[in-house]
């Protein structure tokens, strides 16, 4: 198995509080900035890459741009004739282009692939950008009295929860406390200079204005211009690179396990498909076992870090029971306990994740990779978990309608 394993060099991630295109800087050049800083971390010269899979959802209707393979292959003159793709599965798309730059690592038709993310959309308002993002959604069947479909969307899972099983506002409002504050120490994120106050994290209208049913604002990730660039490689190509550093093989992260799910698009339809099940959604349930399968792990036990999406509090709520960070419905009590916080038993989001990081969609799964790396290295400068070894991420499309999962652990692990 060791000789099919896809290792990873290291990568980069551009500043999340950064707007590109107001201060005049341009998709390709944010892509540029991405790769050019991965290379950069890594010491990889562009002609030693032979494969790049870009991952974005939304670019033609934010930038006008789409043919972002093209974009890619025009960063360096090296990187003319390559096979470039582009991935698209909503929030999700960084970590399609993840598996497909793995799967050809595993096939053997490639020992070095490029994984660059990317997202473009402060520059608009934020009814066009909601408008835009509403794209991931089963346009004119579902959400057609939302204003803000996404936020309405996320309600009806906390709505499903509260029916199941109760769900205390207190418990989200802690959820997105906690990001915010991870948030403040990490370097790249969107909101470590936000200020909160007394009420900031309540159910008080002026604070914390509702946005649809029971999300507030507090509860709602962040989107904002980003990209996320990181290297894969295979097992001689990593055991070279790290040889040309003094290294092992064994100094190396590594993917040990991952998942990968889609089911139908609509919310209502997905809710219908639970078959007696007591998870939520037992597809993204499925998804984690099937990375803790391909891992040979038993569960979050030989979890030490984990980053998944919090596109809202509902989200990461949803996230913690189907972790099996607690039994199903009881996602409240690892909030309560400590669990999640970044020095409890295990950490979730120590970056900030999507609420206090940040969300340019389709660069969040690769930027969750690249802090898997950071973690596992003890390089994840400002919020490192003490003692990491393995982090498991969970990158979410759509109203759970795509879910991708990784483990990475560092070589020796």
């Amino acid at each position: 198995m060791s000789q099919n394993r896809v290792y990873l060099l290291g990568g980069y991630q551009s500043d999340f509080k950064k707007a590109y295109q107001r201060a005049g800087i341009d998709l390709k050049s944010l892509m540029g900035e991405a790769v050019d800083g991965a290379m950069t971390a890594t010491g990889i010269e562009p002609e030693d890459v032979e494969v790049a899979h870009v991952g974005n959802f939304v670019a033609e209707l934010f930038c006008g741009q789409g043919q972002l393979g093209g974009i890619f292959a025009a960063l360096h003159p090296e990187f003319s004739g390559l096979p470039a793709s582009r991935h698209e599965g909503a929030c999700a798309s960084g970590s399609l282009a993840a598996l497909a730059a793995q799967a050809d690592i595993k096939a053997g038709h490639y020992d070095l692939a490029c994984v660059l993310g990317v997202e473009m959309m402060r520059h608009t308002d934020a009814q066009t950008a909601a408008n835009n993002l509403a794209a991931a959604a089963h346009i004119g069947a579902e959400g057609e009295e939302a204003q803000w479909m996404w936020p309405w969307m996320f309600d009806k899972l906390g709505e499903e929860y509260d029916r199941r099983y109760g769900l205390k506002y207190e418990h989200l409002a802690a959820i997105g406390e906690t990001n915010f504050g991870n948030a403040r120490t990490n370097p790249n994120a969107q909101t470590r200079e936000y200020r909160f106050f007394e009420n900031s994290f309540a159910q008080d209208d002026d604070a914390n204005p509702v946005v649809e049913g029971m999300i507030r604002k507090q509860d709602c990730g962040q989107i904002t211009d980003g990209a996320a660039c990181v290297f894969l490689a295979s097992e001689s190509y990593a055991k070279d690179y790290a040889a040309r550093r003094g290294a092992s093989l064994e100094d190396i992260p590594y993917i040990k396990g991952w998942g990968h799910r889609t089911v139908t698009i609509r919310l209502e339809d997905k809710l219908k498909e639970q078959h007696n099940s007591p998870y939520v959604f037992p597809h993204v349930r499925g998804t984690l076992t099937d990375a803790y399968g391909r891992a040979g792990i038993a569960g979050p036990e030989d979890l030490d870090v984990i980053e998944t999406h919090d596109c809202f509090t509902t989200t990461e709520y949803m996230a913690i029971d189907h972790f099996g960070i607690t039994g199903p419905g009881e996602s409240w009590k690892a909030v309560e306990d400590g669990t999640i916080q970044r020095d409890g038993k295990l950490p979730v989001n120590p970056s900030g994740g999507l609420i206090g990081g940040g969300h340019p969609v389709g660069a969040t799964g690769v930027r969750m990779l690249v802090d898997a790396y950071k973690q596992v290295t003890d390089t994840a400068d400002g919020y490192q978990v003490e003692g990491a070894k393995t982090a498991a991420t969970l990158n979410i499309g759509g109203s759970s309608t795509t879910m991708v999962s990784f483990i990475v652990s560092a070589g020796s692990a």
